[in-house]
């Protein structure tokens, strides 16, 4: 299954983010990964659909958006009309998880399940035949910066193990500490879609550190 790299907008220049997109589309990025927060599921807040629906009048990156909200099922309609390609939400949340799938995939968007560190990779077996992608984050989820989670790697083992027995092409995607060191740690144990905010952002050279991501 190909590589790609999702590049976190939480590490990008807010001040002049549609010249960050176009950086993004010039450096062989393929996703643009946008954190939803709410102050309450997290303790952070973020952004949410009016700035979702000015980056998608400015590029056709696929958009990754990460729901780290309550009650997911509330909103998922409204972030696809926005413009969201793929739409994870978190297991962990008050919404029904089943109703929450089949309303990302009715509102045309692919839909993610996403689970924190301490949620067990067993947890997600059930939807694994719904889901377009699986995120499993190797940092706790509501800040950028956080240092990758070592004891996140069985847990990525596990859920590509179960896809690989259920005969499924889903995605499997990792969030939180993604460099060129940890990205090769995180493909071997099966992950195939890369969130990286400040490696990318920082990088000298941004295509440079995108290939070294997917090689």
């Amino acid at each position: 299954m190909k590589n790609l790299v999702s590049a976190s907008v939480l590490s990008a220049d807010l001040l002049n983010l549609e010249n960050e997109i176009h950086r993004l589309e010039k450096n062989g990025i393929d996703m643009l990964h946008f954190d939803v927060m709410d102050g309450i599921f997290v303790n952070n807040i973020t952004y949410g659909l009016p700035v979702l629906s000015a980056i998608r009048r400015v590029t056709d990156l696929t958009l990754d958006v990460h729901l780290m909200i309550t009650d997911p099922l509330r909103y998922v309609r409204r972030f696809a009309e926005s413009g969201a390609d793929i739409i994870s939400f978190h297991l962990e949340s008050v919404s029904d998880t089943m109703a929450t799938i089949n309303a990302i995939r009715e509102s045309g968007a692919k839909a993610a399940l996403a689970i924190k560190p301490a949620t067990p990779a067993e947890a997600v077996y059930e939807f694994l035949p719904y889901l377009d992608m699986v995120l499993v984050m190797t940092v706790e989820p509501g800040f950028g910066g956080q240092s990758f989670m070592t004891e996140t790697v069985e847990k990525i083992r596990l859920v590509r193990s179960k896809i690989t027995e259920l005969g499924l092409d889903t995605h499997l995607q990792v969030d939180g500490g993604i460099d060129a060191k940890t990205s090769e740690i995180v493909k071997k144990a099966g992950a195939n879609v890369l969130v990286s905010g400040s490696y990318l952002f920082k990088a000298p050279d941004m295509a440079r550190a995108a290939e070294l991501m997917k090689e």
